[in-house]
């Protein structure tokens, strides 16, 4: 990890979502200086799912040589976001940085995010970051370091990441539109960054979308804390700029990125709104561990065709591995929209006696339905294409439960020996 200068002791941070995951990560870094910490989050108890509160944040902070101001703090009540700024400069005495981190997430496209799903989006990624930013910036303006740092990602509009959740995508690139503006109102008074990992980082919350054993293709928050412990150490006139964890740990002199992962050697998931590589060589990398996708573009090639035998012969192993245990582990019907010349509907049901599998609807309804081509459902069920690669690039569309649509997943690592 990247050694500690002290460049910020005795210095203010103040970070929304704090109490568990990449906002703590920065928050544990800054501690280690003897930085001040404000840690504004909405957590007082802890959850079944997702462990740690703002009081607990604030003992880990504190042993880690910092000072720390717990705050109970939505970021989506102005009031609240005021009277954390306001009890943050009278204990301390101002602020200087401000990391705009609490986040929503809905990956689910339009006709199946709920108008209060689209409003928590909405409300706590790009009005919480303006309205925070506004609260803080009277102060900011004061500090000689004087930096906002908004987890959010490049303006990148290749509609590939909007089509599958166009609500969450307005939203997260309304914190990088709060980047672009601020930067340059406060240019010469304020840095305004953004900072976006280049793979997925493995939380808490990154368990309940991905599921069990996604850890493995992820790296850990150290590299967020490192790379944005590099921006703060930034001068102001470091500003404007959408920043990728990879890079800037680089240009630090960082060449070994194996200390950051989970399981060093694995292949990494790609992050959302990053296309560098064709989207075509993005799957490659992850059909094939341990390969590295060339930057250069790739002719399409003619889609192989997959017979319905492939598909009935997938469908009649899946049978074959189906137990009493396996249904009551996952109580779910799926049912299967195939496109192509050999499509068709198809039906997993692992919510009925010892579980079955069959051409057409199932006889009760679906609580998932997942829309693919047969080729690339051959591919999924058989280990070559990950579902949350498949998701991600626009090959698997889901409709229903997310969670149980990830409890396939499982159930396919299981299978893909003999598939």
């Amino acid at each position: 990890m990247l050694p500690n200068t002290g460049k910020l002791a005795g210095c203010t941070v103040f970070i929304t979502g704090a109490s568990r995951g990449i906002g703590k990560a920065i928050a544990l870094k800054a501690a280690k200086d003897g930085a001040n910490i404000v840690i504004a989050a909405k957590t007082t108890q802890s959850h079944p799912k997702l462990s740690g509160t703002i009081y607990t944040a604030a003992e880990e902070i504190e042993a880690a040589g910092g000072r720390a101001l717990p705050c109970v703090v939505d970021v989506r009540d102005e009031q609240q976001i005021n009277d954390a700024v306001e009890k943050a400069v009278e204990k301390f005495g101002g602020i200087d940085i401000l990391v705009n981190n609490a986040s929503a997430i809905s990956l689910t496209n339009t006709l199946e995010t709920p108008t209060k799903r689209v409003d928590l989006m909405m409300s706590v990624n790009t009005r919480g970051t303006y309205l925070t930013s506004k609260a803080c910036i009277p102060f900011l303006k004061k500090s000689k370091i004087a930096h906002i740092l908004n987890l959010s990602p490049p303006l990148n509009l290749n509609p590939m990441w909007f089509k599958q959740h166009c609500a969450y995508t307005i939203a997260k690139y309304g914190m990088s539109m709060c980047v672009l503006g601020m930067a340059e109102e406060f240019r010469g008074e304020i840095a305004v960054n953004a900072l976006w990992p280049r793979t997925a980082i493995h939380t808490a919350a990154m368990d309940m979308l991905g599921g069990s054993g996604v850890e493995s293709q992820c790296r850990k928050v150290d590299i967020i804390a490192d790379a944005a412990y590099s921006i703060f150490k930034k001068p102001k006139s470091f500003t404007g700029n959408f920043v990728i964890d990879e890079n800037i740990l680089k240009e630090e002199g960082i060449k070994n990125f194996d200390i950051y992962a989970v399981k060093p050697g694995q292949p990494l998931l790609p992050d959302f709104f990053l296309d560098e590589h064709p989207e075509v060589a993005v799957i490659k990398q992850m059909e094939s561990p341990g390969a590295v996708p060339e930057v250069k573009e790739e002719k399409p090639q003619p889609q192989s065709k997959a017979h319905f035998g492939a598909v009935e012969e997938t469908f009649r192993i899946v049978k074959d591995s189906l137990s009493d245990d396996v249904v009551k582990a996952t109580q779910a019907i799926y049912q299967f929209e195939l496109s192509g010349e050999d499509g068709g509907t198809w039906f997993l049901d692992l919510k009925n006696r010892g579980g079955n599998v069959g051409h057409g609807e199932p006889s009760d309804k679906a609580d998932v339905v997942m829309s693919m081509s047969t080729d690339d459902f051959v591919k999924m069920f058989s280990g070559k294409l990950k579902p949350t690669v498949a998701f991600m690039s626009g090959k698997l569309k889901i409709k229903g439960n997310m969670a149980l649509a990830i409890k396939l997943e499982k159930l396919m690592n299981q299978m893909n020996s003999r598939l």
